[in-house]
């Protein structure tokens, strides 16, 4: 098979990876130097790096993050609350495997968002499904699918993610049915998928917030049960940012 052959086969059978690895090599002298098994395992390691990458970016774009945030760039500088061999553990993703959940809360400005996110991006690293949404804006769209007959549809979707992400829990005030619809959510979670909830009220706040005793027991018991809590203080990362690089400031 002529070199040429060998081109148009990979891209035939669409290994990208592949391809961009072997016209590497051939733009490359010192891969002549190279063994066969050397040059193949290159070419191989290519083709992995590719699909990780495109399985990412597929994660991603699915996930509809409202910040791409890096797990790198996490801030610890003191009084943020963050412990760093709590944090170390977290970044394992062990407790989305376990189907945890993450409560995240704290002031406005002291990152809740920001760090959801970015546990969502090293989850996708990891090949797990994650997705975000607020839920003021997420009960909006469950009570108009109870109207259009969709609701099992977007109940299944949320219920097959790895990761979710509830976030600005405490903003608005529940109704009777976004109660109810919240509870049955997390209760097609349990055992399925991990959930981050993040707010500003603090949790021993939150049965008080949902205003309703027995749906907040119910609510409560499959959120916290076996759950991580975070608790962000400090100054608003917004203003520090600012202070840090003026042009970010505002």
């Amino acid at each position: 098979m002529t070199l040429q052959c060998t081109i148009d086969q990979l891209r035939r059978l669409k290994l990208t990876g592949m391809l961009s690895g072997l016209e590497h090599q051939l733009s490359q002298t010192a891969y002549l130097e190279l063994a066969f098994e050397q040059r193949l395992g290159h070419l191989l390691d290519a083709e992995t790096s590719h699909r990780d990458s495109q399985r990412l970016h597929r994660l991603l774009k699915s996930a509809k993050l409202k910040l791409q945030a890096e797990p790198e760039a996490i801030d610890y500088r003191p009084g943020r609350g963050l412990d760093r061999a709590v944090m170390a553990d977290l970044l394992t993703c062990q407790w989305i495997e376990r189907r945890q959940n993450l409560l995240v809360t704290g002031h406005t400005g002291t990152g809740k968002t920001w760090l959801a996110c970015a546990m969502a991006v090293q989850a996708a690293r990891r090949g797990l499904s994650v997705g975000y949404r607020r839920v003021g804006r997420l009960l909006e769209d469950m009570e108009l699918a109870h109207g259009d007959g969709s609701l099992a549809r977007l109940r299944h979707q949320l219920s097959k993610l790895q990761l979710l992400i509830l976030d600005d829990f405490g903003l608005a005030p529940l109704t009777a049915r976004g109660r109810s619809d919240l509870l049955e959510l997390l209760d097609d979670r349990v055992g399925c998928g991990a959930t981050i909830m993040a707010g500003q009220l603090p949790v021993k706040d939150w049965h008080g917030f949902i205003n309703d005793p027995a749906l907040a027991d119910a609510i409560l018991d499959r959120l916290i049960h076996s759950s991580v809590k975070l608790t962000l203080k400090g100054e608003s990362m917004r203003k520090l940012k600012g202070k840090d690089d003026p042009a970010e400031a505002g």
